[in-house]
């Protein structure tokens, strides 16, 4: 997806990822498209995976050029792994405009990059690029795109929504087709998200008979993104009753999802389904009083099933329960006049416009503080910044905090970059003296 880029290094990771996770199938990449792809095959061939089967992508042969003479087919037939996938064109929009060859010359590139891949040893998928759209176009003819590739020796055939333009009913209608030709057993699915319809098209194809899916974490992926792989696996395991991943790989999903997100640098979806922070999490009082009573009145699933957690969230909607659950839950005992006071301080602080939902920490010392436990760890008495630009225009940023810790008092200075570090950093060097355990957080 655009913004997103990962070393070859942070692909072995992601790799590895996946296969704690369960994927039987792990498309790495295209080995002759640029270095970075190359770097990354050659190290994925000293990798050992557990459950996962590494997959080099690729296209058929190009037109003219016999498969034992294209490069990238001599590649992918020289590559470690053991599957290879291939994308061929079945749109007749694509055959005029963009490869510009004969219907009959397209089914021979099909036809012959899957026997030449599979006489080398490899287990080939072939995906249908455009299958969707050609099939609305011409079905007989997209229907004999994939006979070519399965007579010549396609594991599978994938029906690709390469511009994510299709309807549920629409993929239902196509996979079935295929099915009825092939047997489910043979036909894959890959959905684009265009349409916001990746995982419903996914889950269509599925019920149509189609025993082969493809996605990928968090949805990322060209334009719009991809069928998101964490939604596919976690509806047809919990909504669906499909067995996609043992029950100690699912507890894995929301990890691994994390994971990802971690080494794309970007912030996990908190709205995500099934593993996102949200995703089980409570807010309004009559739906928390319904969790308590039973889970089943407003979760779709037990979060531990997938690894996320159930969360009561603090909030201007909160009622005494919640508030006595945070209160346990930080070893703090509350009478009831302060439970009033606590439900009445967080209404008139959100309506100011503070939040505690993602503030945990802040609502433990509102706590601690209405039970008459709160201690301050240090008492200020002043603080200052300086910023100033030296002569090379090079900005430096100091810092002096004068502060009383279990009555003595501290002076410290330091440097940092910007003002609120170097605060940070003069802090940090006063409370981790007294206190060490806090040297880390």
């Amino acid at each position: 997806g655009e913004g997103m880029t990962l070393t070859a290094e942070e692909k072995v990771r992601v790799a590895h990822h996946l296969d704690r996770l369960g994927i039987h199938l792990i498309e790495a990449g295209f080995p002759a498209s640029n270095p970075k792809e190359l770097e990354l095959f050659g190290l994925l061939a000293l990798e050992s995976f557990e459950h996962a089967e590494i997959a080099a992508f690729g296209m058929t042969r190009r037109r003219g050029v016999a498969p034992a003479e294209d490069e990238g087919l001599r590649t992918l037939a020289a590559c470690f792994a053991p599957v290879c996938t291939i994308v061929g064109k079945t749109w007749s929009l694509h055959l005029e405009k963009v490869v510009k060859v004969s219907r009959e010359e397209n089914l021979a590139m099909i036809a012959e990059s899957v026997a030449f891949l599979a006489a080398s040893g490899k287990r080939v998928i072939y995906d249908a690029e455009h299958f969707l759209d050609g099939f609305r176009a011409d079905r007989e003819y997209a229907l004999a795109c994939v006979r070519a590739a399965a007579a010549a020796g396609a594991e599978r055939v994938v029906l690709c929504d390469t511009n994510g333009s299709s309807l549920p009913a629409q993929i239902a209608e196509a996979v079935s087709a295929v099915v009825a030709e092939l047997g489910g057993e043979r036909v894959g699915i890959h959905c684009h998200n265009d349409l916001e319809l990746g995982v419903a098209n996914t889950l269509a194809a599925v019920d149509a008979g189609a025993t082969h899916a493809q996605g990928t974490m968090n949805g990322i992926g060209e334009r719009t993104g991809n069928a998101n792989l964490v939604s596919v696996i976690g509806a047809l395991q919990l909504a669906g009753g499909v067995e996609v991943l043992p029950s100690d790989r699912l507890r894995r999903l929301t990890e691994t999802a994390h994971a990802v997100d971690e080494l794309l640098n970007r912030p996990p979806d908190a709205r995500q389904p099934f593993v996102g922070r949200n995703a089980f999490a409570h807010k309004g009082g009559m739906h928390v009083a319904g969790v308590r009573a039973d889970a089943a009145t407003f979760e779709h699933a037990d979060p531990a099933v997938v690894g996320n957690a159930r969360r009561m969230v603090i909030s201007e909607l909160a009622g005494r329960q919640t508030v006595a659950e945070k209160a346990a839950a930080a070893g703090i005992a509350l009478d009831e006049d302060a439970y009033a006071r606590v439900i009445d301080r967080v209404k008139q602080l959100e309506h100011e416009g503070f939040q505690f939902e993602a503030a945990d920490g802040s609502f433990e010392l509102l706590l601690r503080k209405e039970a008459g436990e709160y201690e301050p760890l240090f008492r200020l008495e002043s603080w200052r910044t300086i910023v100033e630009q030296r002569a090379d225009g090079r900005v430096e940023c100091e810092a002096t905090i004068k502060i009383w810790v279990d009555g003595q008092r501290y002076v410290r200075t330091a440097e940092g970059n910007g003002p609120v570090n170097a605060l940070d950093a003069a802090l940090r060097d006063v409370i981790g003296q007294v206190h060490p355990h806090l040297k880390d957080v």
